[in-house]
């Protein structure tokens, strides 16, 4: 069968718009993945939860993960955000409760309608180490398993002092291979896997679909990094898009390893600006 030379320009054409279309949809972050971290207006919070929420809203979030409730009780904070039809898919809560008190975790983790339950500190007095780390891991198991049972995901968040050398490896190698894959998984910090002078697309790639969630916020250009310490300057915290940390390669291996959800943190006292920029950036970004 011929065809006219018409014909197969319109073909090529076609076949050309259906690839850039494609390709535009794999390499672009959907809006329904991406939320906020309320911490980020903690001291907003304080002062004014209504209002706050209102803002949020205002940005042009619909998902949120919780780090408290702001004198609330769950079942109050949880009114305030179906108000405004915004959905807590996780929260953070304090170790000490996942150790002794995981079903009052459970608890207020379904009132709140979350997905996953997450812990963004280890306690530990001087340089963490690897009993701490064990310890950890066993709390981190016997939380996750516990919490399977409510139909809720636990998560450990990095931050940075987890990276001390061990063996051959560090010691949140040690944390990953000594919890359990089917109920411990992890969020991803960008800031705090770069701070210790880690590598974010390695560890997405070793470690692939435990990775849940990310945090995803900007580093200030000359931000020191190498540190075990898990604290920077809180003006360290740029949009996410800016400084020092390239977020295309970041991304793309996010997406391959399958995380689930892209949660904006910004610790700064320029948050409220800093946070439309680092939306727009993620809603914009393509790779």
């Amino acid at each position: 069968m011929k065809i006219s030379a018409l014909a197969a320009s319109r073909m090529i054409a076609t076949a050309a718009a259906f690839f850039m279309l494609t390709s535009l949809h794999a390499g672009s972050l959907p809006a329904s993945k991406i939320g906020l971290q309320l911490y980020s207006l903690r001291n907003q919070f304080q002062k004014d939860v209504p209002g706050t929420l209102d803002e949020v809203k205002a940005f042009g979030f619909r998902n949120v993960e919780l780090a408290g409730t702001y004198n609330l009780t769950p079942e109050q904070f949880k009114q305030q955000l179906d108000a405004r039809g915004l959905v807590a898919v996780s929260g953070h809560f304090a170790y000490e409760r996942y150790r002794d008190d995981v079903e009052g975790v459970a608890h207020d983790a379904q009132i709140l309608g979350l997905k996953y339950c997450g812990c963004a500190w280890i306690p530990h007095a001087g340089a963490f180490d690897e009993k701490t780390c064990r310890e950890a891991a066993d709390v981190f198991n016997r939380a996750g398993e516990a919490l399977a049972k409510h139909g809720l995901k636990f998560f450990y968040h990095t931050h940075g002092y987890e990276f001390q050398p061990f063996q051959d490896g560090t010691l949140f190698d040690l944390l990953m291979h000594e919890t359990n894959p089917k109920y411990v998984n992890f969020e991803m910090d960008v800031f705090w896997i770069v701070h210790p002078g880690q590598d974010p697309v390695k560890l997405l790639n070793e470690y692939g679909k435990r990775w849940q969630l990310m945090h995803v916020k900007g580093m200030r250009e000359g931000t020191p990094t190498g540190l075990l310490t898990g604290s920077s300057d809180v003006t360290n915290d740029v949009a996410v898009g800016q400084g020092k940390i390239d977020y295309v390669p970041i991304l793309k291996a996010a997406k391959k390893a399958g995380v689930k959800y892209y949660i904006i943190e910004d610790e700064s006292p320029s948050s409220e600006q800093q946070i439309p920029q680092s939306l727009n950036f993620l809603k914009t970004v393509r790779w």
